[in-house]
Order: C-alpha cells, then structure tokens, then sequence
C-alpha cells in the first residue's frame, strides 16, 4: 500500500517534533508539584507561568485571564455552566446556536433538565449563525450568549465579533469555542468582544489532554470540581506542567507560522474541491465558501452513504471522517448539516476533509484519483438497492 495520507485534522493533529521534544523534556525535568515551595515544584511553577503568560499573549489576553484545563470540552463545560451557576440570581436564560460542538449544546441541555432555559438559533445554508437572531434571542434574564468562533464540520466562521459586541451591549456574557480557529485564523478575545474563549492543544499538533479557557477579569464562574486552590481555584488538580508547556510551544508554532501556512493549505483545499466538482458534478460543497477556515472541506455525494466511502477510502490508506469525531458511529446525519436545513438523505452522504501543514498537492491528486471511481461504485450499489 503507498504511503497513507491523513486529511482529518479537525479531528486531531500528529504531534509536531519540536513540540514532542519539548513534551519529552519537560516530562523529564520538570516533575515537581508546581505548588511545592522547594526549588523542584518552583521550576515547574516558573514554567507553568511562563506558559500562561505565553499562551494568554497569542489571544490578546492578561497572564491571569488564562485557566488550564484537560483539553476543549472541558473548558466549553466550564465556560457554560461555570458562568450560568455563578450567575443565576441574575437570570437563568441561555443562548447558544444549532450547529455548536456536543460540548456546548449537551452542557446547554443538561442546565435545561435542571430547571434554566435555553433558546437554540438556527444558521442558515451557508453554516453561519445570523448576529440579528441571536440579538432577537437575548432576554433580560439572559446570562449567557455561547456562538464558536469556527464549525468544526464545515468551518464556517462565525461573525463572532458582531454577536460578542450585541451581547456586551445587553450586558450579557460571551463565549466562544475557538479550538478549530487557534493557529488558522487571528484570535484576539478584546476584538471578539470574547468574556470566555476555550481552546485545545491537539488540534494545533500539540499533546492531547491539556486545554485552556480564557476568563476576562471580573467573570464569575462557578468551579465544576473542588479541591486545591490551582488555576485561581476554578480548576483543581496538580497541573500538567510538561502538557502545559508543549502546548504554548505548539500555540507560538501555530500562530508564528500562519501567514505561511493558511494561503498553503487553503490551496490545497481549493484544488481538492476543484477537482472534485469537476470530475463529479453531482457532489455539493457546504458551508459558507467566503467565511471558512483554510483547511475543512465539507461535501455530500447523492445517493451514497458518506461511512461506506470513509471506509473504502480508508483500505487505500485515506483518513478522513464523516463530520465530527465526537459525533462518529452516532445514529442519523450531522446535526450540523441538519441545522443548515439539508435533508437528511444528504446530510449522510457528506464526508469532511480536513487539510493539515503536512499535506502535499501529491497527496490531494491521489485523492483526486481513486475517488471518482468510489463514488461511482457506491452510487451503482445504492441505485441496485433502490
């Protein structure tokens, strides 16, 4: 078999080497207890610190806005219902849209079950969730408006800046999900008018397990665990120094290297559509194709089923998904694409690919080459069944 080729990095990335070795150092030098007063748990303390402050600068943000936590569901968890808990003499409404991440709308739906209410926005064919319906949507109990910087299935970008600016003017709370967004396109929390932002090392080539939240000064957020006092008491628990610090290794990579590796990889994304919608002229793109991250393509092929297609891709030594990870082997079509009003016929024919800095326009050709055959030899078992 050639050489495999991996096109689902929105699912998760390969560690780069730098951050690999910066991992491995780190895990052997720094294994003292960051709260430890002895010079040991002081030199993990001074890096753990030097990390944060690293990682808030890339954001825009103050060295003590930014909270470490075990990867991006876990800071979407604690952004939601941290904010909603702690602030529920001032109201108990919840904004939140159609097509988030299962981490803000199950977290959106276990706070419904608790007694708060929530009202879910739709986003239109192209993906993007409209700032006027959301304005429409907040109330005077409203504590909380949750829109993600970029979709994770189609990578439509959000017009997150116009919604974190009506929510400010309503005096409500906001957030956004930017793990998909860190390292393709410019995250600045003051320009995002952003009160919380979550993001994840793993999806930049970075180790997976370690997170952060970014929380403005002056946000109160309830803890979802008690213990110590670490991370300003909002997330217990020994940090994990040596995660830590391979993820702002990888974060300055990601960020520092973007001018370079945007235009690249959008490249590589545009000739794989091209060469798609010519060789079949039945395949749809979706998603916005004006406001999208440079690397997730997102496209339904009528009249097949999209796993079967992952899976024949996959016997050739092609890793691509049929939308979220999170969501994979889940019962019926994307929540996603059903949101952006696709019937679900379609919706289940759609596959993602996700680009990444180490695909190559060989690569893309090879694609280019063994699917129009597949998808013809899927349609051909689809008519016979039909």
């Amino acid at each position: 078999m050639p050489d495999s080729i991996y096109m689902d990095c929105a699912a998760t990335t390969p560690v780069r080497e730098e951050v690999r070795l910066a991992l491995a150092e780190a895990t052997e030098r720094l294994y003292g207890n960051p709260s430890s007063i002895h010079t040991t748990g002081q030199e993990a303390k001074r890096v753990l610190e030097e990390s944060r402050e690293q990682l808030a600068g890339l954001i825009g943000a103050r060295h003590g806005e930014l909270i470490f936590t075990s990867g991006g569901t876990e800071s979407d968890n604690l952004a939601v219902s941290g904010v909603v808990l702690a602030n529920d003499d001032k109201g108990c409404h919840i904004v939140t849209g159609a097509i988030e991440h299962h981490a803000v709308l199950n977290c959106c739906r276990a706070l419904e079950e608790e007694g708060y209410e929530l009202t879910v926005v739709g986003a239109g064919a192209d993906g993007l969730v409209d700032p006027d319906e959301v304005e429409r949507a907040i109330r005077p109990d409203t504590v909380l408006v949750s829109i993600m910087t970029a979709n994770n299935e189609t990578g439509a970008l959000q017009p997150v800046a116009e919604i974190g600016a009506i929510a400010k003017e309503r005096g409500v709370l906001f957030h956004t999900d930017a793990v998909q967004a860190l390292g393709k396109v410019a995250i600045d929390v003051d320009a995002m008018n952003a009160d919380l932002v979550s993001l994840s090392a793993h999806k930049i080539y970075g180790p997976k397990g370690v997170g952060g939240l970014f929380v403005r000064k002056g946000t109160m957020l309830k803890p979802l665990a008690y213990g110590g006092h670490h991370e300003r008491a909002l997330r217990p628990g020994t940090e994990n120094v040596p995660g830590i610090a391979a993820f702002a290794q990888a974060a300055q990579l990601a960020v520092s290297e973007m001018a370079a590796s945007v235009p690249r990889v959008a490249a590589l994304r545009d000739r794989l559509w091209e060469g798609i919608s010519t060789s079949i002229p039945s395949a749809t793109r979706n998603g916005s194709v004006y406001r999208c991250l440079p690397n997730i393509l997102n496209v339904s092929f009528a009249a097949i089923d999209g796993e079967a297609l992952l899976l024949n891709l996959d016997l050739l030594g092609i890793a691509m998904s049929t939308g979220s990870a999170c969501t994979a082997g889940a019962a019926g079509p994307s929540h996603v694409l059903e949101a952006m009003g696709i019937e679900p016929r379609l919706a289940q024919s759609s596959v993602r690919f996700s680009l990444g800095r180490d695909n190559t326009a060989a690569e893309v050709e090879r694609v280019l080459a063994v699917l129009p055959d597949i998808v013809k030899r899927l349609g051909d078992v689809s008519a016979i069944r039909l």
